[in-house]
């Protein structure tokens, strides 16, 4: 297989619970290789959720297996209490914060920092990453580097912090830039810290939060970092089409309107990439090779393959919805995202299992529907899949 000497890129985008997406397609690609201990992925690039996904990656790229099976057995048995407080009193502590803030702001000496408290999250990504075993994957050649993308919330800048070899440079574009660290938790923290839902982390001098914001470039990182394929594994539908358009009689709740926001956030930007990718490719295809390396044009065509899910998200979470905590549902109902049409919020929260098992099973059927493309991305002879 010729995907471990390329520099094949795995792109894992944001979206909360909808992550669970990325792990079934992840463990239909483990059950196509020859060899499930090699890494097909050198280079993994990950935002919100996503970033999650692509470190735990990455502290096992030396059996890519064994990582997505455990990636598999935690989404698989998810419950909120892993990620956020949703017991009784920590939803009713935090709403009464809210409240006060909203009705005495000036009163109120310290403003609540987030709707939920995603301490849980942080415990658990302690308890089964192992941060050091990045840099030893890198020194053996079974990774060659990882990005993890935040959003600055004082510069407005969108930063991937990455890890790889020393060789690898830090850049700057406009309102973007990479640079190069060690990773640890906190990044992840602030990758996955989806705005008003949780809270921001503070790394070096700024506070950050969710890396989907202010992300106009989500392929970039990978790019930068010398990729020449690149896999996105998407989180929400796109190209509905028309078929999905429905007419709406009633005003739209609170859920919708915030399900609508959450929604630009992870998805749009990433479609305009993509878009914008395969433009330049078609441009730099009309342009042959030696007249590139004659003009020393840095540009190069870029294989790119997405894969996203072939249904609605937030129609699936409208169905597993009752399978919150009673606080939680208490909270999200007096919204208006206990209903289909507030399913899209529901859809970024819902880390129970009966919904993450519903998501891995489509992710996992979706990549199996697109074998024979996954095949010849990977350069992997049907044979030996």
């Amino acid at each position: 297989m010729s995907a471990s000497r390329s520099k094949t890129a795995l792109i894992l985008t944001g979206g909360g619970a909808r992550a669970a997406y990325q792990v079934g397609v992840l463990a239909a690609i483990r059950d196509l290789l020859p060899d499930t201990r090699q890494n097909p992925f050198p280079i993994l690039c990950g935002t919100s959720a996503g970033a999650i996904n692509a470190a735990s990656l990455a502290t096992q790229a030396d059996d890519f297996g064994f990582a997505v099976s455990r990636l598999e057995a935690i989404w698989g048995n998810f419950h909120v209490r892993q990620v956020y407080r949703a017991d009784t009193l920590g939803i009713s502590l935090t709403g009464m914060r809210w409240l006060a803030s909203l009705l005495g702001g000036w009163l109120v000496k310290q403003v609540p920092r987030s709707l939920l408290d995603n301490a849980p999250l942080r415990e658990l990504l302690l308890r089964h990453l192992n941060f050091d075993r990045i840099e030893s994957a890198i020194a053996s050649g079974a990774l060659h580097s990882v990005s993890i993308t935040c959003s600055g919330y004082g510069s407005g800048q969108s930063v991937s912090f990455f890890q790889g070899g020393y060789a690898l440079e830090s850049w700057q574009r406009s309102q973007r830039f990479g640079v190069h660290t060690r990773l640890n938790v906190d990044h992840l923290m602030a990758s996955s810290a989806i705005p008003f839902v949780f809270p921001a982390v503070r790394i070096n001098r700024e506070y950050f939060g969710d890396g989907s914001m202010r992300q106009v470039a989500p392929i970039s990182p990978a790019i930068h970092l010398g990729a020449d394929k690149i896999l996105v594994v998407g989180a929400g539908q796109r190209n509905a089409g028309e078929s999905y358009r429905e007419y709406g009689s009633r005003y739209p709740s609170l859920a919708q309107i915030a399900g609508h926001a959450l929604s630009s956030i992870f998805l749009d930007s990433l479609s305009v990439d993509l878009e914008r990718l395969m433009r330049i490719n078609r441009t730099l295809n009309l342009i042959p090779e030696d007249v590139r390396l004659a003009q020393g044009l840095p540009l190069r065509p870029i294989e790119a393959l997405e894969i996203s899910p072939s249904k609605r998200l937030d129609h699936i979470a409208a169905r597993h919805v009752r399978s919150l905590p009673w606080a939680l549902r208490a909270l999200l109902g007096n919204i208006g995202a206990l209903n289909k049409r507030g399913g899209a919020l529901a859809s970024y929260l819902l880390f129970e299992a009966s919904y993450t098992r519903a998501l891995i099973e489509l992710g996992y059927h979706d990549a199996q529907e697109r074998r024979d493309e996954i095949l010849a991305f990977l350069d992997i002879s049907p044979s030996t899949g």
